[in-house]
């Protein structure tokens, strides 16, 4: 009896606890492991389908070559090689960073990500805050007024935003606020007077609100934000629709659970209600779409930053495309796979971590 009471309850671990344990470190290695297949699927379809439109080099300089010229030029970029043979050595480039030189301004490929990636990830982010800003409370709202009039007219609202081209809204956004009214700048990140103030900082990190806010420049920093509001607005209504239907059919799910019904019945406000007590669990599965929406928000980039003229990589993307720069698109293509694949990676953790049925 005496070696049973000086047992202390969990100084030994169990072995349901071990295996949890291990479930999900496995779990973590089969997804981490699942970016390499992912991201080599998407690079060699662009791989292979940029090559089905022909060879850069006809595409950038035909018109102004010799055949003689041509053909020595693609020899020397190595285009008139086995299919096969580029495919390999363009892996074997990319598994040691390098990315190669575009082909129509023979710059490396990673200045230009550096260079434009900045502007596409501050353009997310403002779309992000757009989409949480409109999307939750339209949400909320909605879900307290279940089957009534401003419950259809937000669903409404949410099909359209994400039904409508991005382009179309921000051509409309333009039109309206831009033209029309001339409330709001319609194209760029600032004025050329605020890019100029800008760059000539000592330090910067290409994320104009960042740049303009450690200045200490108040017109910077609003000239900055007014040019942002258009292009923030018309990507992020395009997630801010997703976001408004998903929070909605959570959140009428659960204001019939028990202890919401619980708390209805103890005569808490039905504001109090939805705000505390049934919008937190609500909110739960919110943060695994979110993160899926990563890709949607990339793929809008590329036509919102065309639409706005933002510098971003969307709009080199778009730019590259037409002269069928090859190593340009792919490399822009092969770092938002990276980003996608990483982006789902670490949803896929979070989801792990609420709910631990997902490992399995």
């Amino acid at each position: 009896m005496s070696a049973l009471t000086q047992e202390t309850p969990g100084a030994v671990a169990s072995p349901a606890d071990g295996a949890a344990g291990y479930g999900f470190a496995r779990y973590l290695v089969v997804r981490f492991l699942l970016i390499i297949p992912t991201v080599l699927i998407l690079v060699s379809l662009v791989f292979f389908l940029m090559r089905l439109t022909g060879d850069p080099i006809s595409a950038a300089f035909g018109d102004r070559l010799t055949p003689d010229q041509l053909q020595a030029k693609l020899h020397q970029a190595g285009y008139d090689r086995p299919l096969l043979t580029q495919y390999l050595d363009y892996l074997r480039s990319l598994a040691t960073g390098d990315f190669g030189r575009t082909v129509t301004d023979n710059q490396p490929v990673t200045h230009v990500l550096g260079t434009y990636g900045a502007a596409t990830v501050e353009l997310a982010c403002y779309a992000l805050l757009v989409a949480l800003v409109v999307g939750v409370p339209l949400g909320m709202v909605a879900a307290s007024h279940r089957d009534r009039a401003p419950d259809a007219a937000l669903r409404l609202f949410a099909i359209l935003t994400y039904a409508t081209p991005v382009f179309f809204v921000g051509l409309l956004l333009k039109l309206v606020f831009a033209i029309w009214l001339g409330w709001l700048p319609s194209s760029g990140r600032a004025s050329t007077g605020v890019q100029l103030f800008l760059q000539d900082q000592t330090s910067t990190t290409g994320v104009y609100l960042i740049d303009a806010l450690r200045s200490g420049d108040g017109t910077a920093i609003a000239d900055v934000l007014r040019h942002a509001v258009l292009p923030g607005l018309a990507l992020g209504l395009l997630v801010a629709g997703v976001l408004l239907r998903l929070v909605r059919t959570n959140l009428i799910g659960t204001l019939s659970a028990d202890y919401v019904e619980a708390a209805r019945s103890r005569g808490v406000a039905p504001l109090r209600l939805v705000t505390r007590h049934a919008t937190r669990p609500a909110l739960i599965p919110v943060v695994t779409v979110l993160g899926l929406q990563i890709a949607g928000l990339l793929g809008g980039a590329v036509l919102t930053e065309t639409t706005f003229e933002w510098k971003g990589l969307g709009y080199e993307l778009a730019h590259y495309l037409t002269v069928r720069d090859f190593p340009a698109v792919q490399g822009i293509v092969a770092l938002f796979a990276v980003v996608v694949a990483v982006t789902n990676f670490l949803v896929d953790v979070a989801a792990a971590l609420i709910d631990p049925r997902v490992r399995y």
